[in-house]
């Protein structure tokens, strides 16, 4: 096997952590597509956006890191509403190609404008007691944050499936996907459920840029790029649209990346390269993703 049980065990809580990360930003865009039928390619950005907010609330104006977290994740909807405002909102009646250049075109424009105002230098998010304590179980020494993070998106998964199945604003968005003409004909105010889905997905995306940033404490304009396509994968592999498919493609994602480096260390250079494997795979094998239904695609 060539690595002892100890470390096995280290590299599982490893990929779990990741995993769960992954599954934090695939709820987000698997939402808004199974909303708008949109790939929201700016969703990995907005995830760069909450870690630098974070970043400056603690450093610029020295706030206690519950404060600084709050902030980014409020800020951060703010912005990702601002965003379906401009880039999207415009074009809900165009073809769905214009609304996708106009998503690659946003993603762009707020990587450029992160360079000009974050500037191009790593910044390090500072890590509170709370996420970088160690904690032992014999030979296996994992950081808490490796807890923390799984235990966070199962927390945000049981909250979204609550809200999406109990209550009348999920009612609402499940009738939006369906069909936007006939809610609006049963009086559902499409644009507030559109806005909802983009504010969850971007308070979702927050706390995914902050956590990546207290596990990976380096800050730069381009950090959502790789996570941002690896959890659009994620969202594909678990089935898009379906929120527990989100969650379950993170995990396997996260799961087998870390996994794979531990048994194959030699394949470490071509970790990125496991995610576009595991998607083509899975898009030969059952193209609505592990999840997904199989719904005949309207004409």
């Amino acid at each position: 096997m060539g690595m002892d049980l100890s470390t096995f065990f280290q590299q599982l809580a490893n990929a779990i952590s990741l995993g769960s990360l992954y599954a934090l930003l695939a709820i987000g865009y698997t939402m808004v597509y199974g909303i708008l039928r949109l790939i929201n390619f700016a969703h990995g950005d907005i995830f760069m956006f909450g870690a630098y907010i974070a970043f400056y609330s603690m450093t610029t104006f020295v706030l206690p890191w519950w404060a600084s977290f709050l902030i980014a994740i409020l800020l951060t909807i703010a912005f990702g509403l601002l965003v379906e405002r401009a880039a999207y909102k415009p074009l809900r009646n165009s073809p769905k190609m214009s609304v996708m250049i106009s998503a690659i075109g946003a993603s762009f424009l707020i990587e450029n404008l992160a360079i000009v105002v974050f500037g191009g230098r790593p910044k390090s998010l500072p890590v509170p007691d709370l996420f970088d304590t160690i904690i032992h179980f014999g030979k296996v020494s994992i950081v808490s944050i490796t807890f923390i993070t799984p235990v966070i998106t199962l927390l945000v998964l049981a909250l979204l499936l609550f809200v999406v199945n109990k209550t009348k604003t999920g009612m609402a968005m499940r009738a939006v996907s369906k069909d936007y003409e006939a809610a609006r004909l049963m009086g559902i105010d499409v644009n507030w459920i559109i806005s909802i889905t983009f504010a969850i997905g971007s308070g979702l995306a927050a706390i995914g840029g902050i956590m990546w940033g207290l596990k990976y404490p380096s800050l730069l304009p381009l950090m959502g790029l790789m996570p941002g396509l690896k959890c659009f994968i994620a969202a594909v592999v678990g089935g898009i649209g379906d929120i527990k498919g989100a969650v379950i493609g993170g995990f396997t994602l996260g799961i087998l990346e870390i996994m794979t480096i531990a048994f194959f260390p030699s394949l470490t250079g071509y970790r990125d390269a496991f995610a576009f494997i595991l998607l083509i795979v899975i898009l030969l094998i059952k193209p609505t993703g592990i999840m997904g239904k199989n719904i005949a695609e309207k004409v």
